[in-house]
């Protein structure tokens, strides 16, 4: 169930930075740093899970979300600012 939270909140995420790349509120820059954020958190959790025979720990699954808590609010203020 929580491989479903963490994946649903990949998707929700990438679906913020799109509108904000199609509404103009992300710039370029900003767009190419939410993304390589977003791809070092599913490399992570990719190499935690092969390393668990396809399951991540506790302590691994409070740091993913803890991880796309810190996402989330950069997608948020990158959006919200005057670029």
């Amino acid at each position: 169930a929580f491989a479903d939270d963490i994946h649903q909140r990949k998707e929700n995420q990438q679906q913020r930075i799109g509108q904000g790349v199609e509404n103009g509120s992300l710039t370029p820059r900003e767009t190419a740093n939410l993304e390589r954020k977003e791809a070092g958190i599913n490399r992570e959790t990719r190499h935690d899970r092969a390393q668990n025979g396809g399951n991540l720990t506790n302590k691994e699954k409070a740091q993913v979300n803890r991880q796309q808590n810190r996402l989330s609010r950069q997608i948020y203020r990158d959006k919200h600012n005057a670029n």
